[in-house]
């Protein structure tokens, strides 16, 4: 027989039996369908995170304080108060460094008219603008001028705009920042969230005004600092270390009193661990279609013990071993790939949904699918070889008289 035959009379099996058919199916619709939804998902949270972290400025690196230690207490990240703005100054300096923007920040009752929001409060320089990546979408940035005579005038992020009802009538109007009030000059373009954080829900201010009426002291919280090129990082990095430590009169014995945080270290962490879960999720995905192709043989040997005289029959007019091997072979394959075809449909789907819902969108590889497809197949092959064999093995005098 051709195998254009052998895949008719695989079919046509198949259809004689549809609800058997569908149910052996359904275990490999399931384990595709994981595989594939998983992993898309993976991709997508992988892409979303890393569009995430690059939005938060390019080539970026925040310098932070350090840890306080109390006794044998060890505090939190930031805990002491060692930088200032003329670091931040001396940072700029340096070369290498593209732009730079140290930030004090506090939480704060925002009043416009009748409403009102308690909300993030920055106070930084013009240079925010680029190293946090931003765009106006309205109005414009706090100036330079701003800075050196402490203006009251305020930029709203996009969700800080919609929840107090502000829009592009709105600039030059005054809205209230713990009852003082500030002229509103800008409007920033939406950004989105970075995990449970919304880079969106912010207003911004001179950081000299900040400090005068909002935060006491001189320091600042940290300093974002934007390099020129992506090649230079670790030594612009090396060299704001070496400028800090002499700055901060620490011996070379002595530990850094502050952190320096690498944007590409990050996303490679990220990445790095969104991958290992992705490819963990799909393995014990993978499982189902194990199951799944468990229940293949299982069927396709009930067939062959139902089909006995069949075969028996087969052989006596002349069937080969090997025509009832591929017979029996290509009925399993088509249970699988069929089902490993409505399975990558339904993960995609899954998929889509889920990455419609969570934000990320839908990431489309067609690496997964093939994979889906060929494991699909490989499951066939192999759940279906051994009842195959076994029909191709049957002596036709024995099947003839099978009851």
């Amino acid at each position: 027989m051709t195998m254009l035959e052998l895949v008719r009379l695989a079919f046509s099996r198949l259809g004689a039996s549809r609800l058997r058919s569908a149910l052996t199916m359904l275990g490999v619709i399931i384990g595709v369908a994981s595989v594939v939804a998983l992993v898309a998902v993976g991709q997508g949270a992988t892409s979303g995170v890393t569009a995430r972290l690059n939005s938060l400025g390019t080539n970026l690196l925040t310098v932070t304080p350090g840890r306080v230690t109390t006794g044998l207490t060890r505090g939190a990240l930031g805990g002491v108060t060692t930088l200032t703005q003329d670091d931040a100054t001396a940072v700029a300096r340096l070369s290498g460094v593209a732009a730079i923007a140290p930030e004090v920040s506090t939480s704060q009752l925002i009043v416009a008219g009748s409403q009102n929001e308690t909300t993030s409060v920055i106070g930084t320089t013009p240079g925010y603008l680029s190293v946090r990546a931003y765009d106006l979408w309205q109005g414009s940035f706090i100036s330079q001028l701003a800075v050196d005579h402490s203006l009251d005038v305020a930029v709203v992020g996009s969700t800080t705009a919609d929840t107090l009802g502000l829009d592009a009538a709105s600039i030059g109007s005054s809205i209230k920042i713990n009852g003082r009030p500030y002229t509103l000059i800008g409007i920033l373009q939406a950004k989105g969230s970075t995990g449970f954080i919304s880079q969106d829900d912010l207003v911004i201010i001179p950081i000299t005004t900040a400090r005068e009426y909002l935060v006491s002291g001189k320091s600042v919280r940290t300093i974002s600092v934007s390099v020129a090129a992506s090649a230079s990082t670790d030594t612009v990095t090396a060299a704001i270390t070496a400028e800090l430590r002499s700055r901060h009169g620490l011996v070379a014995t002595a530990a850094d009193d502050f952190t320096i945080g690498n944007q590409a270290q990050l996303l490679s962490t990220v990445s790095s661990i969104t991958t290992l879960l992705t490819v963990l999720l799909a393995g014990i995905a993978s499982i189902s279609l194990i199951v799944g192709g468990i229940g293949i043989m299982n069927i396709m040997v009930v067939s062959v013990r139902e089909r006995t005289r069949e075969i028996g029959i087969r052989k006596a007019v002349g069937a080969r071993d090997r025509d009832i091997l591929f017979q029996f072979l290509i009925e399993a394959l088509v249970v699988s790939i069929l089902g490993g075809l409505i399975g990558i449909v339904v993960g995609l789907a899954v998929s889509f949904g889920i990455g419609t819902a969570a934000g990320w969108g839908f990431v489309f590889s067609p690496v997964t699918v093939l994979a889906a497809l060929l494991f699909s197949v490989l499951v066939g092959v192999v759940f279906g070889v051994w009842p195959a064999r076994q029909a191709a093995r049957l002596d036709p005098v024995e099947a003839l008289h099978f009851q």
